[in-house]
C-alpha cells in the first residue's frame, strides 16, 4: 500500500491562519503601561494648570483662609475649588476614575494568581485576606477621591473635610496593605522598593499636614497653611507615584477587547 505524505507547508499554513484569526478577533489593544502612565499624568497635568492659572488670575480667592493670616501657597482644594478650574479638575478626575477601576481589578486578579502558587497554607490565607483588604481600600480611595472632587470646599466645607479625611485614611491604609501584600507575595519585585519609599513619604507628610493644620486652625500662625498645602502637594504626588509603580509589574502587558474564539460555533 502506498503511503500518503502530508505536504510540508501545511502546518505553517495552519499556524498562520490561527494567528490571522486571532488578530482579526481583536477589536482593541492598548498598552497597559501607557494606559497607567496616562491615567497618572492626567490629574498631575490638570493640577499644574489649575495652580498656575489660579495663582496668576485669582490670588485673592485662593489665599483666603479661616484665620485670614499671611499665606503664600494655596491648598489643592483652593485651586480646584474656584471657577473655571473646578470644572477642568472635575473633568480630569472623571476621565481618571475609569482606568483606576480597571487597574485595581487587574492588580487583584494578578495577585490572586500569584498567591495560588504559594505552598505555605497559612501564608496563602493571610495573603488572600490582605489582598481583599487591599482591593476594597483601593475602591474606597477612588470613591472618596470622587467625593472630595465633586463636593467642593466652597459649596459644603464640612462634607468636603470629612470626605478628605476618609480619602487620607483609605489612601494610607491601602498603601500599607499593598506593601504588606508585596512582601508576602512578591518580595523580590522592583515595585515593592518604590512603594515602601512612597508610603514612608506619604506617612511623614501626613503627620506634617496634621501638625500644620492644627497650627493654622487653633493658633492662626503665619504660613502654617502654606506648610499644610506643601504637605498636601507632596502627599498627592506620592499617591499618584505609588499607583504608577504598577508599570513595573506589567511592563509588556496589553489591555485587549476581542471576541472569544473558543465560544464561536464551528459548523
Amino acid at each position: 500500500m502506498a503511503s500518503t505524505k502530508i505536504p510540508t507547508n501545511e502546518k505553517p499554513s495552519m499556524e498562520f491562519n490561527d494567528v490571522k484569526n486571532n488578530l482579526s478577533s481583536i477589536h482593541l489593544s492598548i498598552s497597559f503601561r501607557k494606559l497607567c502612565i496616562a491615567t497618572a499624568c492626567l490629574p498631575l497635568a490638570t493640577l499644574l494648570i489649575c495652580f498656575v492659572t489660579a495663582y496668576i488670575f485669582q490670588q485673592d480667592e485662593i489665599h483666603e483662609t479661616h484665620c485670614r493670616v499671611y499665606n503664600v501657597l494655596p491648598s489643592i482644594s483652593a485651586i480646584t475649588g474656584v471657577s473655571p478650574q473646578r470644572y477642568l479638575w472635575r473633568i480630569s478626575i472623571a476621565l481618571h476614575i475609569g482606568p483606576r477601576l480597571i487597574i485595581a481589578t487587574v492588580y487583584y486578579a494578578y495577585y490572586r494568581k500569584v498567591l495560588k502558587t504559594i505552598d505555605d497554607l497559612s501564608k496563602k490565607i493571610v495573603g488572600c485576606r490582605v489582598l481583599n483588604l487591599c482591593f476594597w481600600l483601593n475602591i474606597a480611595e477612588i470613591a472618596s477621591l470622587c467625593g472630595v472632587t465633586y463636593v467642593s470646599n466652597r459649596e459644603n466645607y464640612y462634607a468636603h473635610e470629612k470626605i478628605f479625611i476618609i480619602f487620607m485614611v483609605s489612601s494610607l491604609t491601602y498603601m500599607l496593605a499593598a506593601v504588606k501584600l508585596g512582601r508576602l507575595a512578591t518580595p523580590n519585585a522592583q515595585s515593592l522598593y518604590y512603594k515602601e519609599i512612597l508610603f514612608a513619604t506619604s506617612l511623614v507628610s501626613t503627620v506634617g499636614l496634621i501638625i500644620f493644620f492644627l497650627k493654622h486652625r487653633l493658633l492662626c500662625h503665619d504660613l502654617a497653611f502654606s506648610w499644610f498645602s506643601l504637605c498636601e502637594y507632596i502627599i498627592a504626588t506620592a499617591n499618584i507615584a505609588f499607583h504608577v509603580t504598577v508599570i513595573l509589574d506589567f511592563p509588556t502587558e496589553r489591555l485587549i477587547v476581542g471576541r472569544d474564539l473558543s465560544a464561536t460555533k464551528i459548523d
